[in-house]
């Protein structure tokens, strides 16, 4: 049976304190407490669709806004996936989600190359879902996109409600990466013509 690919990371500044764990090859279990309802609900369902299984537990400077929470949330499960990885070696390295949710479709498209960069595309017709700010989801997805060193697209290419258009990229991601992460047994080095990532 092949090693599992867990990581554990903290991070305490003035403004949060952060544990996280996460299994990239666990069942789905999750257990989010941010302080965020919607933002639990988003993560619990990352960690669901994702197959992964995630601990995270956040202090953070809410009586200010929910900013750092949610960004500093993204910076740790970044580096959180970019750990669990590891060297990259065997993976699919790509993966890629259309996912449905009612009225709202979200693509969603990974690259594990090392370099950073976030494409996204969504607009919001609220400000806030519950006690989150809409304009924090683009920051939580460029906070992991930059601490993983990963290439991320997200793009919403039927809009609608704004909770279905979070949820359903918050799950398009989570299967996109899953797929990403997958180990092939026909790969048998790092993918990559530069014999490293």
């Amino acid at each position: 049976m092949e090693q599992r690919r867990i990581a554990e990371y903290t991070r305490k500044t003035k403004e949060t304190d952060i544990y996280l764990s996460f299994d990239l090859d666990g069942r789905g279990d999750a257990k989010a407490d941010t302080g965020i309802g919607f933002f639990d609900h988003m993560l619990d369902g990352f960690a669901r669709h994702g197959l992964f299984d995630l601990n995270v537990k956040v202090t953070g400077d809410l009586v200010v806004d929910c900013h750092h929470t949610i960004e500093d949330t993204g910076i740790v499960l970044g580096n959180a996936i970019k750990k669990a990885v590891g060297d990259k070696k065997g993976i699919k390295r790509f993966g890629s989600c259309m996912l449905p949710m009612d009225e709202t479709l979200v693509l969603c498209a990974v690259d594990l190359s090392g370099r950073p960069y976030l494409s996204f595309d969504a607009e919001f017709t609220t400000d806030r879902v519950g006690y989150m700010d809409t304009e924090m989801v683009k920051e939580f997805f460029y906070a992991i996109s930059y601490s993983a060193g990963m290439n991320l697209h997200l793009k919403v290419i039927t809009g609608g409600n704004n909770h279905h258009m979070i949820e359903a990229m918050f799950k398009a991601f989570a299967k996109a990466l899953d797929e990403a992460t997958i180990i092939d047994p026909r790969i048998t080095d790092i993918l990559s013509t530069k014999g490293s990532l």
